[in-house]
């Protein structure tokens, strides 16, 4: 199969493709792409925040792949997304396990079938699911609303409800769902895609997901802690990173990683671990604030730093670009100082991947309000990188409580 390879966020590059290739890569957003208009049949093709790989199906062209490779390395990716996940499950140190694997897809793939593994190492987990049916006898309760507005009168049959003790359980399902897209890719290693394949048989008795309806919901518990981070990867699998797209001529099928929103993510979370310590209590995304008192102007903090009573203490905002595009970094300075101005707050906090801002520390005029850049250096080992964001909360935590 066709394959080009492109390396996030790095100067564009010019290939030769098919036009109906390249109108399918434009169409499809996932990398900026545009005819050479000084050398027919060329294209300048540029990868954004977006890593990982997808396949393009197009009749009278075939298959092709595009390919696209993070600047960190893949097993620092997998820690950021293990920690935004789970932070007390993460694998830190050299525990991360993507093995020799260059690409995201084939260490994704790897990475979950370990995963897996471990939970079933001893077998599916059963647990209660509520059934409501009609049946020839009764089991369970009947549920006599329905049973009057159906069966008008008549015994027969009965509607009844009852738990019943089971593997068909959100658990599982979600786990064979992920498994099965895993194995629809095209890019999954010979020996994982086997491993994965046998997997898959242990779930012949798991009824499977419905396409476009969303994740059964489940809870983490001691009884199903084993499963924790296999379940974990496989919702990253069926939500946010598949791609699918099946509309017309064209079909798409990939799992790729937005680099912005996994930053994000790590960031925030690792922040509201490290404040902890300090009390109070920190809210991601926050909502609820504005910038009018009209209330009609609505703004999200990537984190607000609340004190017990309620009162914002502290705020941050994460911001991953691998490049400087016009008005940087005036617009962060510009949007955090509207978050240090809406909550009354006199210090604001912008966190970058380290290479795109040093640290440094702007004292607004007239308003009182001081805006620190921070930077993250995500080359360093997860233990150092953790202890950075540690170091971070303090300097957050030491300005609040002056």
């Amino acid at each position: 199969m066709p394959a080009v390879r492109l390396v996030e966020h790095a100067p564009a590059v010019r290939l030769p493709l098919p036009a109906a290739v390249g109108q399918a890569l434009a169409a499809s957003r996932i990398v900026d792409a545009a005819p050479d208009p000084d050398q027919p049949g060329q294209w300048r093709l540029r990868a954004g925040s977006k890593v990982g790989a997808v396949t393009f199906r197009l009749p009278g062209t075939g298959d092709f792949m595009l390919r696209i490779t993070p600047k960190v390395p893949i097993a620092r990716l997998f820690f950021l997304m293990s920690y935004a996940l789970s932070p007390s499950t993460a694998p830190t140190g050299h525990d991360v396990d993507v093995a020799e694997h260059a690409d995201v897809l084939p260490a994704f793939a790897h990475a979950y079938e370990r995963q897996l593994a471990r939970a079933l190492g001893q077998g599916l987990i059963q647990g209660y699911r509520t059934t409501e049916e009609s049946a020839l006898v009764v089991r369970g309760r009947v549920r006599e609303a329905d049973q009057i507005r159906r069966r008008f009168g008549q015994p027969l049959p009965v509607e009844v409800v009852y738990d019943e003790y089971t593997t068909d359980i959100a658990e599982n399902r979600i786990l064979r769902a992920a498994t099965e897209k895993l194995l629809r890719l095209p890019q999954v290693p010979r020996d994982v895609r086997r491993r994965l394949a046998h997997h898959r048989g242990r779930f012949a008795d798991v009824a499977p997901l419905v396409g476009g309806q969303p994740l059964p919901a489940w809870r983490p518990t001691r009884l199903n802690a084993r499963h924790h981070s296999a379940l974990r990867l496989a919702e990253t699998v069926l939500r946010g990173a598949s791609v699918e797209h099946g509309e017309g001529p064209l079909r798409i099928e990939g799992f790729l990683f937005d680099m912005n929103k996994l930053f994000e993510d790590f960031v925030c979370t690792a922040l509201r671990e490290a404040l902890a310590p300090y009390g109070g209590r920190a809210e991601l995304q926050a909502k609820g604030i504005h910038l009018d008192q009209g209330n009609t102007v609505r703004m999200r903090p990537d984190l607000v730093w609340y004190a017990d009573h309620g009162v914002a203490r502290a705020v941050a905002d994460a911001k991953y670009k691998a490049e400087k595009p016009e008005g940087f970094p005036e617009a962060d300075l510009y949007q955090m100082l509207a978050y240090c101005t809406a909550l009354g707050l006199s210090e604001g906090h912008l966190v970058y991947a380290k290479g795109n801002a040093p640290h440094a520390a702007h004292r607004v005029r007239n308003a009182g309000i001081t805006i620190h850049q921070h930077a993250l250096d995500l080359d360093r080992s997860p233990d150092v990188l953790l202890q950075d964001v540690r170091t971070l909360a303090e300097h957050l935590a030491s300005g609040a409580l002056v």
